[in-house]
């Protein structure tokens, strides 16, 4: 029996995410959450992120749907946050980042300068999360969140979002980049879920389509910058290769990524009973065999680096705790999306995808699970604790997303999915309407 249908497997996922529950409370503070330490705590000076606000309102509105104690307050108070401290009440939009301090009407200061798709995109999935699962605010907010993308992100032109904007909204900077879109498709498929407005998945294929096109001209590495007209910007960050949302060349976890996310844009199509794009799960499958050539064990010991050049030369080999975990999301999807259609399954396939799941697992286990919810963030290529890159430890959205992906079906979204009672029912999305010829 494999590891998909263990009872005892499922146990020790759901202790791995319940842990990871009680160890990001450590990160609530007054303006919503911050970033935490080795130890768990957060600095009460340091600026606080948006998206690790949007992270924790959408994890822990999984945990409410799953009826984990405790979840509720943290939805609520991230909410507010979100709703309060970090809104533009001037402007419309959310703070990339705010103060540690709030003003006297409870509302966030601005630590930056500028807006960001990336941040904006989370608030967009922590909106559609919390309202499947019903919080106060959440509706509320979810309609803040699509007006906003649609009045200041998405570009009708490209069928794209920018990268980032002024905090008036009025100037855009000339870069373009994968990572925000990336995000973005993933909060577009939420959206969807929780809407059933089919507009935010015909986006989601727009930025799944434009991303396998430049990928299949890359030999399936996804070029990360652009330029406006979405141009790969191939030496973007040369001189900064380490830059923590901007590396210098491939992230073999975008790819993992991708992956992942073309098989649910899928499995929504499917059950829309909508036509589905043969390219869609053949550019999920290459996109996962390259990410793997590309970054897994390339010094010989294990984990993935985290990029690589135009051509998969290794250009930083130190390994991020979030790309393990993507890689277990589309080991999952991907063997599953294998089991859909009719005729018969290739089984080699299916066995190396979960062969891939328990080796990225175990990994997990052996260096990335540091007890009682803590992960470690980076590791170097010795897969010894590192924080030249990111420092602390990670909020917990990456986890617990890798700690459910296998208990749920891989579409609809996380949210929707415990919504229908779909824990430990992943069901086939062959046994639903639309459901796809194998070619």
């Amino acid at each position: 029996m494999g590891w998909f249908n263990s009872i005892e497997h499922n146990r020790w996922l759901s202790q791995q995410m319940r842990d990871l529950l009680d160890f990001g409370k450590n990160s609530l503070v007054e303006g919503g959450f911050g970033s935490m330490d080795l130890e768990g705590k957060v600095d009460s000076e340091a600026q606080l992120p948006l998206f690790v606000t949007c992270r924790m309102v959408h994890v822990y509105s999984l945990g409410t749907l799953m009826g984990i104690p405790g979840c509720r307050r943290m939805v609520d108070h991230g909410v507010r946050a979100l709703t309060e401290a970090f809104y533009d009440h001037d402007h419309g939009g959310w703070y990339d980042q705010i103060e540690p301090k709030l003003d006297q009407n409870g509302h966030g200061i601005a630590a930056s300068k500028v807006k960001m798709a990336y941040s904006s995109a989370f608030v967009l999935l922590a909106a559609s999360s919390a309202a499947v699962a019903n919080r106060p605010g959440a509706q509320e907010l979810l309609a803040l969140a699509m007006r906003d993308q649609d009045k200041h992100w998405w570009d009708p032109e490209y069928q794209m979002v920018v990268d980032d904007r002024s905090l008036d909204f009025t100037s855009t900077s000339d870069y373009r980049g994968m990572n925000a879109n990336m995000h973005t498709c993933e909060a577009y498929l939420a959206c969807a879920d929780a809407t059933t407005q089919p507009k935010w998945l015909d986006r989601a294929m727009a930025i799944l389509g434009r991303m396998r096109r430049n990928a299949q001209h890359n030999n399936w590495r996804i070029p990360e910058h652009y330029s406006p007209q979405w141009e790969p910007q191939l030496d973007y960050n040369q001189d900064n290769p380490a830059d923590q949302f901007r590396p210098f060349g491939c992230t073999p976890g975008h790819g993992m990524e991708f992956a992942k996310l073309l098989v649910a844009a899928r499995g929504a199509l499917i059950r829309a009973g909508r036509e589905v794009p043969e390219w869609m799960l053949e550019t999920a499958s290459e996109l996962f065999m390259r990410a793997r050539q590309d970054g897994w064990a390339r010094n010989g010991k294990p984990g993935f680096v985290y990029t690589t050049d135009a051509r998969g030369g290794v250009v930083i080999a130190d390994r991020m705790h979030w790309v393990v975990c993507e890689a277990i999301g589309a080991a999952v999807a991907l063997r599953r999306a294998e089991l859909d259609g009719p005729g018969e399954p290739d089984r080699g396939l299916i066995e190396d995808y979960e062969h891939c799941y328990r080796t990225f697992i175990d990994y997990a286990d052996e260096y990335l699970i540091a007890g009682d919810g803590k992960w470690n963030h980076q590791l170097g290529p010795d897969n010894q604790l590192a924080t030249t890159i990111w420092p602390g430890r990670p909020d917990i959205y990456h986890a617990v997303q890798a700690m459910l992906a296998q208990r749920v079906p891989v579409s609809p979204a996380f949210a929707q999915a415990l919504d229908q009672g779909l824990l430990d029912t992943p069901q086939s999305l062959g046994q639903e309407k639309g459901r796809p010829t194998r070619r």
